[in-house]
């Protein structure tokens, strides 16, 4: 069910020392690191977020994925100073896209009162029975 969005930000203050860096498994010159976030990301946050850092030009020195309630950087150790910049920003772009998404989520859940509770009845009942038929097969 599609609910308002959380903003996440990096959780500040950070202790520094207890962020794990560490090197790469799989690719040699390559290091992980986790940046402390300040709650984990909702599943809305998620997908504006890889959405927004996919849009990079510069893909192939950088990947980063959501782990909880942080966030994982897998890259080369060259440039960090610029590529946690990058991340900043695209964090900061993550949270104004969820400004937008929680306000087309307003005016669905408006839009969604409009319909009588009796088609929604109707409706809950046809995807069940469709469930069943479809289901029963497995």
């Amino acid at each position: 069910m599609k609910e308002i969005a959380r903003k996440v930000k990096f959780l500040n203050p950070v202790n520094v020392d207890k962020i794990t860096v560490e090197r790469d498994y799989y690719f040699p010159n390559a290091f992980v690191i986790d940046l402390p976030l300040d709650a984990p990301p909702d599943h809305a946050w998620q997908d504006i977020f890889e959405r927004e850092w996919k849009m990079s030009r510069r893909l192939w020195e950088r990947k980063i994925f959501v782990v909880g309630d942080k966030l994982r950087l897998v890259t080369t150790g060259n440039e960090i100073e610029n590529k946690l910049n990058w991340i900043k920003k695209v964090v900061e772009q993550t949270n104004k896209e969820i400004d937008g998404y929680n306000q087309t989520f307003k005016v669905e859940k408006e839009l969604c009162k409009q319909i009588p509770e009796e088609d929604v009845k109707e409706c809950i009942e046809r995807i069940r029975e469709t469930l069943k038929e479809v289901l029963r097969t497995y």
